[in-house]
């Protein structure tokens, strides 16, 4: 029951501000009214009834000694006489609650009483009883047997609640806008944006914006520190690396200048490994990117090279998505290039969703082990004893800085089984 009620409930910071304040409004106004209504109303309208059984027990005695006699008393009491031939059935309009009071007080205190007519006209009331010569119908103001004009406490009460409900709603409005604020600058920053943000509103909510702004600052300050650092330890071994590649090239060509040689190719590799697995797009704006044309221009470049490669897309594309374009371009060309390493065809699939890019990357190769998919995710993990050995290691950084760009624009990376080409397949998907 309870998860039934959970699940019900809005999701919405403002729906359910506003359920909590309505509900109990609400249910407070309609209970002191009701309350009011069923012990003020009904003894007044008791009363008045009453009041008019008297008058009617007046006429009822007049009646008796010359008919006449009780049309005077009638027309002073301010009441219409009439006598019927027939007599008719108590009526009421089904929303006229004060005309229960009033048939069920004649009911048990006139003995005369036959019917009353609360239908043909709101204004007026017609009451039939027995009298000494016949059937007596009495038609008088129906302000004489119910207070005047009772929707208006219905009417005031529900202006006045609207009112202060209004009034609340704004209130409470501009009290959420500083959360609503912190929770775009934070969902800003998940998909590696920077927006603007100054904390206010209530004191938790500024406490809460401070540590947000020092958390982020710290983030950004330590990614700048790791950017530099290994920015710094590559350029300060590049220039190791130039000068022996100058000496490897004065020797005389030999096996074991050419195994050297291949070393020190190696090592350039790692270091821009190592630069990509750096910055990972931390350093660049957000900017329009054609993703579509970008997936077309790298596929269409292993195309070149003689390789199998397949683009497909999904559903309808808009032009352009707000995102890191080297970075993007970086990921894919990574995951691309991972593919056909191990495989000989690839293919690649685009699909939007409302929140989300989702790029797929699937090849023929022998694949991934399920139990060993999340240890490829992580940096310098080699695991070419389960991939192919003729196709060459890697630096084992591939998979690790496609990942940590997602997550940068606030998506994700995941490794599956192909069940087109029986290889592995790679999903990344990057928050629009």
């Amino acid at each position: 029951m309870l998860q039934w009620l959970k699940r019900s409930l809005p999701q919405d910071l403002y729906a359910r501000a506003a359920l909590i304040l309505l509900v109990p409004m609400v249910t407070l106004q309609l209970v002191v009214t009701l309350s009011f209504l069923q012990r003020h109303f009904e003894d007044v309208t008791r009363q008045l009834t009453r009041g008019v059984i008297l008058e009617a027990g007046v006429i009822w005695d007049a009646d008796v000694t010359h008919s006449g006699e009780a049309e005077v008393v009638a027309e002073r009491l301010a009441m219409q006489f009439h006598r019927p031939d027939t007599a008719y059935k108590s009526a009421r309009i089904f929303y006229d609650v004060s005309g229960i009071t009033v048939l069920n007080t004649l009911t048990k205190e006139f003995p005369s009483f036959v019917a009353v007519d609360l239908a043909s006209d709101p204004r007026t009331v017609g009451l039939l009883f027995q009298g000494p010569r016949g059937l007596i119908e009495l038609r008088f103001r129906r302000g004489r047997v119910t207070a005047s004009n009772p929707h208006q406490l219905l009417v005031i009460t529900i202006f006045v609640g609207g009112l202060m409900t209004f009034v609340a709603y704004a209130f409470l409005r501009n009290q959420l806008k500083p959360i609503r604020r912190l929770s775009a600058a934070a969902e800003a920053f998940g998909k590696g944006r920077t927006l603007p943000y100054h904390p206010s509103g209530a004191v938790e909510v500024k406490a809460a914006g401070r540590a947000f702004l020092n958390m982020r600052s710290r983030i950004e300050q330590q990614i700048e520190q790791r950017t530099m650092m290994l920015s710094g330890v590559s350029h300060d071994l590049r220039t190791p690396l130039t000068r022996m590649k100058l000496e490897l090239s004065l020797l005389d060509p030999g096996p074991e200048v050419d195994a050297l040689s291949q070393d020190v190719s190696e090592m350039e590799a790692l270091l821009e490994a190592f630069l990509d697995f750096s910055r990972s797009g931390v350093t660049e704006d957000v900017a329009e990117l054609n993703i579509e044309e970008m997936l077309r221009a790298e596929t269409d470049k292993a195309a070149r090279l003689g390789r199998g490669v397949v683009f497909e897309t999904f559903g309808e594309i808009p032009e352009t998505v707000m995102l890191r374009p080297l970075s993007v371009q970086r990921a894919i060309a990574n995951l691309i290039g991972n593919a056909l390493r191990y495989g000989t065809t690839a293919r690649v699939g685009l699909e939007l969703s409302e929140t989300h890019v989702c790029v797929t990357v699937e090849d023929d190769g022998p694949g991934i082990p399920a139990d060993r998919r999340e240890e490829a995710l992580r940096p310098f993990a080699r695991l070419d004893i389960a991939r192919n050995q003729n196709k060459g290691s890697g630096v084992g950084l591939g998979l690790a800085i496609a990942r940590d760009i997602a997550r940068s624009h606030g998506g994700d990376l995941s490794l599956g089984a192909s069940s087109q080409l029986g290889g592995l397949k790679i999903e990344i998907s990057f928050a629009r």
